[in-house]
């Protein structure tokens, strides 16, 4: 039986995430995705980062441990919840200590990101992809 992998080594391996695993390890949050957790991360794709405004990334990278963590630690909830438990929720509360919006109506949305892949399973949690980068409240 495969064991299986990290958030971080789950992330590297799909290859549609190589601008997420950066911004992660850019901002040192490396080592806390591959602890125990148990996380759920809301992972935007390549795609996903291509949707913000040209340069947002690049001026996100070089300021690593400011907005780019907030960013990340808006992308990630405390514990194990799989889309089963997700579309009961109206919210749920990030690691930055802000809310996530959810909504189940015509597909699963978190605040206007559309999830587009579920219930990916990792050794300390699991991950959902979404279309979009969530930009945390001010």
């Amino acid at each position: 039986m495969e064991t299986k992998k990290t958030i971080v080594e789950t992330a590297v391996a799909d290859g549609r995430f190589t601008t997420l695993v950066a911004a992660v390890t850019a901002a040192k949050l490396g080592d806390t995705l591959s602890g125990p957790g148990p996380f759920t991360v809301f992972a935007p794709t390549d795609d996903a980062f291509k949707k913000l405004p040209p340069g947002t990334v690049e001026t996100l990278l070089k300021d690593p441990e400011g907005k780019l963590k907030q960013i990340l630690l808006y992308h990630v909830v405390s514990g194990k919840v799989m889309a089963a438990d997700v579309v009961k929720l109206t919210s749920a509360k990030t690691v930055l200590g802000k809310d996530l919006v959810i909504s189940a109506k015509n597909g699963v949305k978190v605040n206007d990101a559309n999830v587009i892949m579920t219930d990916i399973e990792c050794s300390n949690g699991v991950c959902h992809i979404i279309d979009s980068v969530l930009i945390p409240p001010a």
